[in-house]
């Protein structure tokens, strides 16, 4: 679910200008005057500007409320036990490089801060520092509200080329928020989706290159009408990712499938979702900036182009499993004691596979530089 990216697509083409107009007053109605001018436009571009335009868009203005009163839930809105493990998780990568006095826990997408918040009260007064990759300047106002001085910022990964030299990166429900490409199957070929000015559905030719490469390596023998996700910005980041400077681990927990998952025959419909008030439904062109718009992430194509990149798969669960074992050595350690109600109620709902243990997936990666 798209809860914590507030940046832009990276760029795999000119990169666009956003149009607001002070005399319209909602994004459909921005959106219907460029989709008139311009002409039906790949959808990737409709859900950047419905998550992130700057004045009208989901994300754009700041952090939205999660949890209860918000539109969903995460792992972050259970309470503060999910920090708690990667807390766990940093120190046990910092032992590891051998304590480096520069090791340093770098988040991206870290919404209003509560994440950072709750690894850092973990964490205590053992090391390191926190590090948030955060371009929205009103996103960045907002964390400073909570974390003030503990935390600095960067506008994008680029910046951590030059280091830190050692590190722990971590993001939670990211790349699921990055703007996709549609594609569907007309039973001879594929053909990419595009949104007209009546925001409908039109079939066309590959919007790009990009596209018609990753459409290389999808199958031929699905149902007319099949629709896949084509997530392109995620290849851009795991790359530039990648090029980081620092030496350590890279944390990804998002929803995702594996690549046959996507091919099922159930999921014909693509994994493009719409999310308004914890209620879910397809209609990814309604009410446009004003719902949560999210897609399932191809952690094959992920773990494939992390691999391509560098960097070496570690672990890759369920995120019930990997949080069961990473707090492993923590409930031994309670000797009995047990846990508290809410500490209880906290681990249940991030591992039980009725709650969020099946739903979120967890990717480790060893990143090194050599």
């Amino acid at each position: 679910m798209g809860k914590n990216w507030a940046g832009k697509l990276p760029a795999l083409h000119k990169p666009r200008q956003f149009f607001p107009a002070p005399r319209m007053s909602s994004l459909p109605e921005i959106l219907h005057e460029q989709l008139l001018t311009a002409g039906p436009q790949p959808f990737a571009q409709v859900m950047e500007q419905a998550l992130y335009h700057p004045e009208h868009g989901y994300y754009g203005p700041g952090p939205r409320r999660i949890g209860r009163q918000g539109d969903f839930f995460t792992s972050v809105s259970v309470g503060p036990l999910f920090g708690r493990l990667l807390a766990m998780q940093a120190v046990q990568e910092w032992q590891a490089l051998g304590e480096p006095g520069d090791f340093t826990i770098i988040e991206q997408g870290a919404h209003d801060g509560q994440l950072a918040e709750d690894v850092l009260s973990a964490l205590g007064d053992r090391p390191p520092r926190y590090l948030i990759v955060e371009p929205n300047p009103r996103y960045r106002e907002a964390q400073a509200q909570r974390l003030g001085a503990r935390v600095q910022w960067v506008g994008s990964l680029t910046e951590l080329q030059t280091g830190p030299q050692h590190g722990f990166f971590l993001c939670n429900e990211l790349p699921d928020a990055f703007p996709v490409h549609l594609v569907r199957w007309d039973g001879g070929r594929w053909r990419e989706l595009y949104v007209d000015a009546a925001f409908q559905f039109v079939e066309g030719d590959f919007s790009s290159p990009e596209v018609a490469v990753e459409v290389e390596k999808l199958p031929t023998d699905l149902q007319t009408g099949h629709t896949l996700e084509i997530n392109l910005a995620m290849l851009v980041w795991i790359r530039e990712l990648a090029q980081a400077a620092f030496r350590g681990a890279i944390f990804i927990a998002d929803y995702g499938l594996d690549a046959e998952e996507f091919f099922a025959d159930t999921r014909a419909s693509g994994t493009i979702r719409r999310y308004r008030q914890h209620q879910m439904d397809g209609k990814v062109l309604e009410d446009l900036g004003d719902c949560d718009l999210t897609t399932h992430i191809d952690f094959t194509r992920l773990i494939e182009e992390a691999c391509r990149q560098g960097l070496k798969q570690r672990e890759y669960d369920l995120q019930g499993r990997l949080l069961g074992r990473l707090a492993l050595p923590w409930l031994k350690s309670l000797e009995g004691q047990g846990l508290d109600a809410a500490t209880m109620r906290q681990f249940q709902s991030l591992t039980h596979p009725a709650f969020l243990g099946r739903s979120f997936r967890c990717l480790v990666l060893d990143k090194s530089r050599e």
